[in-house]
């Protein structure tokens, strides 16, 4: 499942993201590269450690923890810490996987890779190329968002950001360890707490609204982890 997330970040919030990025010392992306990857990445990125990747990766995840869409489609277990990198001058990034396993810096802990989320900083109309492109099959989506915008999609797929023509192309990104493995039946539960969510505003006092919400957590007792 794809899912477009509008608004995550407010404009003030996108204004002093890349106030500061813009500002920061950022380093080759191929440091943090796997073996495969360095062949087919050139960008720049902002080190785990800078003060910088720090503030604003807390920033977003506190906001992201607020963001009902986010956990009802995610249904987060362990995030990530976002990290941030920068795409200009004809820079890219080949398609690839994502690994399965990232190690949340500084902690003995790993995350599983269920989920890649993207947040988009630059506006559209600061540069040129620089799509998300993400493989569905037979189907390739590209993806280019507005400024605070999120793209959340599972991290299994091949995906690949498109040369950057013109301008830089700046964002956030994280991975997501959900309460549940799949990417089916976490679609399928989104969708059921979708309708159930609609139908409490709508018609809060349908006699069927209880059932319904005891499906969704049953299911969601079933089939997830903690």
């Amino acid at each position: 499942m794809l899912l477009r997330i509008p608004s995550v970040l407010t404009p003030a919030q996108v204004s002093q993201c890349l106030t500061q990025l813009k500002a920061a010392d950022w380093s080759d992306g191929k440091d943090t590269a796997g073996y495969l990857s360095r062949r087919v990445k050139d960008n720049e990125q902002l080190p785990e450690s800078h003060p910088v990747a720090r503030q604003l990766g807390g920033m977003i995840l506190d906001v992201i923890d607020q963001n009902q869409l986010f956990i009802s489609a995610a249904l987060p277990l362990k995030v990530v810490p976002p990290l941030f990198n920068r795409y200009a001058g004809g820079q890219s990034y080949g398609g690839h996987v994502d690994g399965a396993i990232r190690p949340v810096p500084g902690t003995p802990h790993r995350v599983r890779t269920d989920l890649s989320a993207t947040l988009f900083l630059s506006a559209p109309d600061d540069y040129e190329g620089g799509e998300l492109a993400i493989e569905q099959g037979s189907l390739t989506e590209r993806i280019k968002l507005p400024a605070g915008d999120m793209i959340l999609y599972p991290g299994t797929t091949i995906h690949r950001v498109e040369p950057v023509t013109r301008g830089a192309r700046i964002c956030a990104f994280f991975w997501v360890q959900s309460m549940v493995r799949e990417d089916a039946k976490r679609e399928q539960l989104f969708e059921l707490d979708t309708a159930l969510q609609a139908l409490g505003r709508d018609n809060a006092d349908h006699p069927s609204l209880v059932k319904i919400a005891g499906v969704y957590h049953n299911l969601l007792r079933l089939w997830a982890d903690t």
